[in-house]
This record gives structure tokens, C-alpha cells and sequence, in this order.
């Protein structure tokens, strides 16, 4: 029974939320891009190779048996989720950055996430009988991640008024389907995630504040104004842990793998929340400094 809900439940469940993110994005998102180099270049740098970089440090640093430093490198390489937007809008960041970033990384992710899980899969070699992500797989990838945001862009293309007036509903469905879904998940391997969950706690929150803080405090560097920082900071520092989670089960068919999204899933929303709070308490002393 888990095994089968998380099986066919959880592609569902991410199928849902891309398709949500596909209904609210346009060409024009993606356009924007090339209005906002300077923003968009420095989240990318941060989110391709400053991030993978630090999470393998820390993997190596906390010593993590090979299959969970495969699962924390895999998590490291999902690109930016939808809750990012939220947590932009929350507090005051550029959400139309957010949009642009989040359709452009998950773009990107298509090649870069089986491409730095592969490298992952050959360091640390966790399985003796597979190579990694062959390219049959890298395609379940792309057809996870890609189809069904295509397929909401041209709902909104064709039908704008369905498309917003389905909005609502489908970020709702996938909210509750994926409540079931990581309910069911973790009641049926709930022994192999409390063995894990300590080991995996400390790691995940320090990767989790380490990307929130090099994607504020790079952009803050290089002069890129606040609310576009604090959109960089939750889009690179909070990972689509449901993507990780899919493709370590689903494509890898290994519910271990999972694990370091699973614990980073949950504890992600507090430490992004405690991080907004952080900045956003910072703003009035910045404006009278400025």
C-alpha cells in the first residue's frame, strides 16, 4: 500500500504542482530573464555550482554513508520549488523574479540534476549494480519535470480564463495530494526515517541556512537591489524536495535515497521562515542607513 502510493501518487502530486506552475507562467516570465541579467545570472552561479560545491563539502564534512550523500547531492542539484514564490511574497521580495528564476531553473534542472547526480552516484558509488541516471532515465526526468509546466503554459496561452480560474484549485489539489502522499510515505518507512532522522536533521537545516544566506548576501555584494536578494535567497535556498523525492523513489527506485529531501522537506519551512524574519527585521536599519 505505501509502496504503491508513493509510486503512483507522487509523480502525480509533483505532475499537479508543475502543471500549477506551468498555469501561472507566460513566454513574457521567461523574456524577462534577459531584462534582469545581472539577478538572474547571479542565482544561476549560486544555484549550479556555489550550492553543489557547499553540499558536497558539508557531505564530506559530516562523513554520510554513501547513499545519503547521493540523496543530499541530488537534493542539492533540484532546482528552486513553488514555495519559493510564496515565501518571496511573505516577505517583500521580487516575485516576479521568482517566476522567471523558477521557469528557467527548471529548465535547466533537466540537464544539470542528472548530470550532478551521476557525478554523486560515481564518487561516492552507493549502488554496486547501477551506473546512475542513464539517459532513459535522465528523459523520465525531463518528462516529470518539463511536460506538465508545458502543458499549463498552453492552458494559460489558449484558455487564460480557465488557467485563472483553475489556479486556485490545482495549487490546493497538489497541496492536500501531497499531505497524503509524504503521510503515507513516512508511516510505511517511518522506522528507516527516525533511524536517519538525527543524522540527517543537522545537515539539512546547515545546508538549507547556508543557501538562504549566499543567495542573499552574494546578490547584496554585487549591488543587486534587496527585493531582488531576497528573491534569490528563497529561490536557491529552498529546493523542490518533492522533485528529489520522485526521482530518488520513482526513477532510482530507492526510498533511502530519499531520505536527506524527506528530513529536509519538513525541516525547511521553519529555518526559510525563521530567515525571512532575519532579513526582513534588518529593513528598517537599512533604510536609515541608506
Amino acid at each position: 500500500m505505501g509502496s504503491a502510493l508513493t509510486t503512483i501518487g507522487l509523480p502525480v502530486a509533483l505532475g499537479i504542482i508543475m502543471l500549477g506552475l506551468g498555469l501561472s507562467l507566460t513566454i513574457a516570465d521567461f523574456a524577462r530573464v534577459l531584462k534582469q541579467p545581472k539577478a538572474v545570472l547571479t542565482a544561476l552561479v549560486c544555484q549550479l555550482l556555489i550550492l553543489p560545491a557547499i553540499c558536497f563539502g558539508l557531505v564530506l564534512l559530516f562523513q554520510l554513508p554513501p547513499v545519503l550523500a547521493v540523496g543530499m547531492m541530488m537534493l542539492a542539484a533540484s532546482p528552486g520549488g513553488t514555495t519559493a514564490n510564496l515565501y518571496s511574497h511573505l516577505f517583500r521580495g521580487d516575485i516576479a523574479l521568482n517566476i522567471s528564476l523558477t521557469a528557467v531553473n527548471s529548465v535547466i534542472a533537466v540537464i544539470t540534476l542528472p548530470l550532478i547526480t551521476n557525478f554523486a552516484i560515481m564518487y561516492f558509488q552507493p549502488f554496486d549494480d547501477q551506473l546512475g541516471l542513464q539517459w532513459a532515465k535522465a528523459l523520465e526526468v525531463f518528462a516529470i519535470v518539463l511536460l506538465p509546466v508545458a502543458l499549463g503554459m498552453l492552458v494559460r496561452r489558449y484558455w487564460p480564463k480557465f488557467a485563472d480560474g483553475m489556479d486556485r484549485p490545482v495549487r490546493i489539489a497538489s497541496v492536500i495530494i501531497l499531505i497524503v502522499v509524504i503521510a503515507g510515505a513516512v508511516a510505511s518507512n517511518w522506522e528507516l526515517l527516525v533511524n536517519n532522522f538525527t543524522g540527517l536533521a543537522l545537515i539539512t537545516i546547515l545546508f538549507c541556512l547556508i543557501s538562504l544566506a549566499v543567495g542573499y548576501v552574494v546578490p547584496r555584494l554585487l549591488k543587486i537591489e534587496r527585493r531582488q536578494a531576497i528573491a534569490v535567497s528563497f529561490e536557491i535556498g529552498i529546493h523542490n524536495a518533492t522533485l528529489a523525492i520522485v526521482i530518488a523513489q520513482t526513477v532510482l527506485g530507492s526510498v533511502e535515497l530519499s531520505l536527506p529531501a524527506a528530513v529536509y522537506g519538513v525541516l525547511m519551512f521553519f529555518v526559510a521562515f525563521g530567515f525571512g524574519f532575519l532579513i526582513r527585521e534588518r529593513e528598517p536599519q537599512t533604510a536609515m542607513a541608506s
